[in-house]
C-alpha cells in the first residue's frame, strides 16, 4: 500500500464515527489525563483515539499508562493515579465500587455470536493425556492471574456448566500464565484470540474451546473511573467518552465489520502495532493483531444483564460483599444500557 492510499484510508476511518450517539465533545480545554490500558487489541479504540487524535479533538491530553492484570489498574483509579481506565470486572475492582472509589461508566469487549472470541486454550502435555474439551476439565489447573480476576469468573463458569472441579491456579500476570501453560505447569486457561491463535499456532497450546459458548454477550470489559471523577467531572467524563467512541467505531468497521477492505484493516493494523507487539516486525505482529479482532460496544453501550451476571457471581464465591448493589458499582448516566 502506498502512502497516499494509507492516509485516505486513515481520514475514511476516521469518517465512521460520525454515527456515534454520543454527545459533540465539550471541549475539556487542553486538559491532560491519564488512562490506563493493557497492551492488547482489545484496547484498540484507546489507541485510535490518540493516534488519530479523537482526544485532542474533545480538549483531552491523553496519555496512556500500562497495566499487566486488571486489579492494579483499579487500584491506580481508586489511588488517583489514572483517570479512566478500561479492563475487566474483578473482584478488586467491585471492592473498591463498594468502598466509594469506582464507578463503571461504559462498556468495551463483548463476546458476539458468530465472530471469533476468547478462546479455551489446554496445554500440550494436558492434552496428549486427554483434555481435548472443556468436559474433560476434571481436576485440572487453571490459570489465572488472581482470585477474583476475570479469568477466575471465566473459568469457575466454564466448569460450572460442564460440571467438573478445577484448581485455580493464581499467577498475577498474563506472562506468567503464558509461560507456565507452554511448560505445561498449568492445564488450562481461556484468554482472547490474537494470544490464543498464535499459542496454538506454534504449537505451544491446543485450542479445545470458545468462551463464547459458555458465555455468550459476555461484557468481557468495561470503562471505568473513580467516583469522584464520575460525579464531578461530567463534561469531562462526557468528553473523553466521546473520544473513546469515535476509536471504537474505526476499530469495529476496519477489523470487526470489515466494511473498508483490505486496505482499512492493514491501516488500523499499523495503529495498534504501535502498542500491540511493538516488539515485532509488522508483518509477524498482523497475523495475531488480526486474529483479536471481536467487537467493541458502539458508544460505550453497557450490556447490563452481563455486568448483573458478574456481580452475581462474585458475591456467590464471597469474594465481594453480598450486600453491593449495581447501582453502587455502575453508573448508568453517562451511555445507553443494552
Amino acid at each position: 500500500m502506498t502512502n497516499l492510499n494509507r492516509r485516505k484510508v486513515l481520514a475514511l476511518i476516521g469518517g465512521t464515527a460520525a454515527a456515534s450517539l454520543l454527545p459533540m465533545p465539550a471541549f475539556s480545554a487542553n486538559r491532560t489525563i491519564k488512562v490506563g490500558a493493557l497492551r492488547f487489541t482489545s484496547h484498540a479504540a484507546s489507541f485510535v483515539a490518540v493516534e488519530k487524535l479523537y482526544f485532542a479533538e474533545a480538549g483531552l491530553n491523553v496519555e496512556l499508562r500500562f497495566f499487566q492484570a486488571a486489579t492494579p489498574m483499579a487500584v491506580a483509579i481508586a489511588s488517583g493515579d489514572i483517570d479512566y481506565a478500561i479492563t475487566a470486572i474483578s473482584g478488586g475492582l467491585i471492592s473498591l465500587a463498594d468502598k466509594g472509589a469506582i464507578k463503571v461508566i461504559g462498556g468495551g469487549l463483548s463476546e458476539e455470536k458468530g465472530i471469533e472470541g476468547q478462546k479455551i486454550l489446554a496445554s500440550n502435555a494436558a492434552f496428549e493425556a486427554g483434555l481435548t474439551s472443556p468436559a474433560a476439565l476434571e481436576g485440572k489447573t487453571f490459570g489465572i492471574t488472581t482470585a477474583g480476576s476475570s479469568f477466575h469468573f471465566m473459568g469457575s463458569k466454564i466448569s460450572g456448566q460442564e460440571k467438573v472441579s478445577v484448581k485455580f491456579k493464581p499467577l498475577q500476570k498474563v506472562g506468567t500464565i503464558i509461560g507456565t501453560l507452554k511448560s505445561s505447569q498449568i492445564d488450562a486457561w481461556s484468554i482472547v484470540p490474537h494470544i490464543a491463535k498464535p499459542l496454538a499456532a506454534a504449537g505451544a497450546a491446543h485450542i479445545i474451546g470458545n468462551v463464547s459458548d459458555y458465555l455468550p454477550d459476555y461484557q468481557v470489559t468495561t470503562v471505568f473511573t473513580s467516583a469522584k471523577i464520575a460525579a464531578q467531572e461530567k463534561g469531562m467524563t462526557r468528553d473523553f467518552l466521546a473520544g473513546f467512541s469515535k476509536g471504537v467505531d474505526d476499530y469495529n468497521a476496519a477489523m470487526v465489520d470489515k466494511t473498508l477492505g483490505s486496505e482499512g484493516i492493514d491501516a488500523m493494523v499499523d495503529i495498534i502495532h504501535k502498542y500491540v507487539y511493538a516488539d515485532r516486525p509488522l508483518e509477524k505482529a498482523a497475523p495475531s493483531i488480526i486474529n483479536g479482532s471481536m467487537r467493541l460496544n458502539a458508544n460505550a453501550g453497557i450490556n447490563m444483564k452481563s455486568i448483573t451476571e458478574q456481580l452475581d457471581w462474585f458475591k456467590s464465591e464471597g469474594l465481594v460483599d453480598k450486600n453491593i448493589t449495581m447501582d453502587t458499582l455502575v453508573d448508568t448516566s453517562y451511555v445507553k444500557t443494552i
